[in-house]
């Protein structure tokens, strides 16, 4: 990933910044306003954070932004496979009944132009696509429950369901989150994972000093990308470890559960 901003608050992906009719961006803990476990840029109205320092910021992202007129939707995510479809229909809708449609949603696909989806995470997995024949994008949440429940492979699938979108068209970017190192797991997660159907030794290592095991997230979404029919090529990873790096992201097992989260966005100009 290389910045999109000239303070580093904004990052972009290489495969995604090919396509001159989208924008995409990755948030960083840089640049923006907020203090302690909120500092500096945490553009999510649902963590807990002060609502004018969240508007101070959005109004900063909104700037760095290089269309003239957008509205960002950001679900309230609930670590589940909910996945709605923002259509003209649902931009109709009064702000109150727009909220109650996004509430537990963890993904959002879009046909329409100047909405940008945005996913939230602070560890978990943020994954965009795009698909450039029928010109449809996707932001997706993928925390290690939705990450069992497949909430990726499910995007992929509703998009080809609406839009007709082929899997060997999609771009997709996985971003900065917990490495498999970081992720330590529980028994009753690996069982999960297991129960899922995954190649366990793929995605899985067991820590002989500490008996624990640790779940590549990475990967895991990787292969079930793979698994629906996206070309290996057109997958780009960030590579990125939240937990390592939680000065330049949010992490929110080191800062806890009450902390920033970066946004992760994508919008059809």
């Amino acid at each position: 990933m290389k910045p999109i901003a000239k303070d580093n608050s904004l990052l972009g992906y290489s495969s995604l910044e090919l396509y001159p009719n989208i924008f995409h961006f990755v948030t960083t803990r840089q640049g923006g306003f907020g203090s302690g476990r909120y500092a500096t840029f945490n553009c999510s109205p649902f963590c807990g954070d002060d609502p004018q320092i969240v508007a101070l910021n959005q109004g900063k992202l909104k700037r760095e932004i290089p269309v003239t007129q957008f509205e960002f939707i950001i679900p309230r995510q609930t670590h589940g496979c909910e996945i709605v479809v923002i259509d003209s229909e649902f931009l109709l809708l009064p702000s109150d009944k727009r909220l109650e449609l996004l509430e537990g949603v963890d993904a959002l696909i879009t046909a329409e132009p100047n909405c940008c989806l945005a996913v939230s995470t602070a560890d978990c997995v943020p994954i965009l696509l795009f698909d450039p024949v029928h010109k449809v994008v996707a932001a997706i949440h993928a925390g290690w429950r939705g990450t069992v429940q497949d909430i990726v492979g499910k995007t992929v699938s509703k998009m080809k369901e609406c839009y007709g979108t082929c899997p060997t068209n999609l771009v997709a970017a996985i971003g900065p989150s917990i490495s498999q190192d970081a992720f330590e797991v529980g028994n009753e997660v690996y069982a999960a994972f297991q129960q899922a159907g995954f190649d366990m030794s793929a995605i899985a290592l067991l820590q002989k000093d500490t008996n624990k095991w640790h779940i590549n997230l990475w990967e895991a979404n990787r292969q079930q990308l793979l698994s629906r029919g996206v070309s290996a090529s057109q997958i780009e990873l960030a590579g990125l470890c939240t937990w390592t790096q939680h000065d330049r992201f949010f992490s929110a097992r080191r800062l806890g559960i009450d902390s920033g989260r970066m946004l992760s966005g994508i919008l059809l100009k």
